[in-house]
């Protein structure tokens, strides 16, 4: 009634809808309760995790993912709202015919899981991530150079788009300048499977690489980036807006994780200084 009280009179839609005028106002003068603001908190993590899945995730396991970060919701308040938001698990097959190529700018896992290139810029892999703020969620994309563990490119953004993805991409490839050939390993994210995204990739002479589905192993450095960076720095924050978040995560990469943090795979240096002895080495 309130979207369209410039259309209507209120007077005939409390008539036709059976409601009450003092019912109006009073909920016009109260707004949403405590219970709906929480339901569409809990339906924006819900949406994350279940576009994360590659949608195959049904209730149950979204259930789990947000009880494992730490949110307390049952399995049937989950599935009352993946219900009212249409949302479900895209398994099996229906009776007609179906495309079998998988979706749109799918590509195989070339990288197989070979997590150790012999030089810079040959490998990289990306990935997604969110982290809370009091104005909402802000997506996090990275991009990382699998030799020496080194962030080469990211970008934040309130939603979690193909822009998004493409702006750490473009970020990466100004930064490292690579020649063509350099690998670029993703999820099956709808982010990844983009026509812009896969463009992009074509006219830099980058090969792309995909996760096999619903297998996170596949893209584990990524992730495992992920997990250091809300160990270290972001766990059991939340910013008060989403540019404090930002400027945080500028100062985690840029000041600390690249320059500083030692990595047991770069032989106990930060990134920055191993590619730094790679170069002076000659290989």
């Amino acid at each position: 009634m309130h979207a369209h009280d410039r259309e209507f009179r209120l007077v005939a839609m409390c008539r036709v809808l059976g409601v009450q005028r003092s019912g109006y106002y009073a909920w016009l003068h109260h707004g949403a309760s405590a219970r709906e603001r929480e339901d569409q908190r809990l339906l924006g993590l819900i949406k994350h995790h279940w576009l994360a899945s590659g949608t195959v995730y049904g209730y149950r396991k979204i259930t789990l993912d947000l009880r494992e970060a730490g949110e307390h919701c049952s399995r049937h308040r989950v599935l009352r709202l993946m219900k009212a938001e249409g949302l479900r698990a895209q398994v099996g097959y229906g009776r007609k015919p179906r495309h079998r190529g998988g979706p749109v700018g799918l590509v195989t896992n070339v990288l197989n899981r070979d997590f150790a290139p012999p030089a810079p810029n040959k490998v990289w892999v990306t990935d997604i991530t969110y982290i809370r703020t009091y104005e909402g969620w802000l997506f996090l994309a990275a991009v990382m150079d699998l030799y020496s563990r080194q962030i080469v490119g990211w970008a934040t953004a309130p939603t979690m788009t193909s822009d998004l993805v493409l702006r750490a991409l473009v970020a990466a490839a100004w930064r490292r300048k690579p020649g063509p050939g350099v690998m670029v390993h993703s999820d099956q994210g709808c982010q990844f499977t983009s026509s812009d995204w896969q463009s992009f990739l074509k006219a830099h002479r980058m090969v792309p690489s995909m996760s096999r589905r619903g297998n996170c192993h596949d893209n584990a450095v990524a992730e495992s980036f992920f997990s250091v960076l809300k160990k270290e720095r972001t766990k059991r924050r939340i910013y008060p807006t989403r540019a404090t978040a930002a400027s945080d995560v500028f100062d985690y990469i840029e000041m600390f994780y690249n320059p500083i943090r030692r990595h047991g795979s770069a032989g106990g240096l930060s990134p920055v200084e191993f590619e730094r002895r790679y170069a002076q080495s000659g290989d």
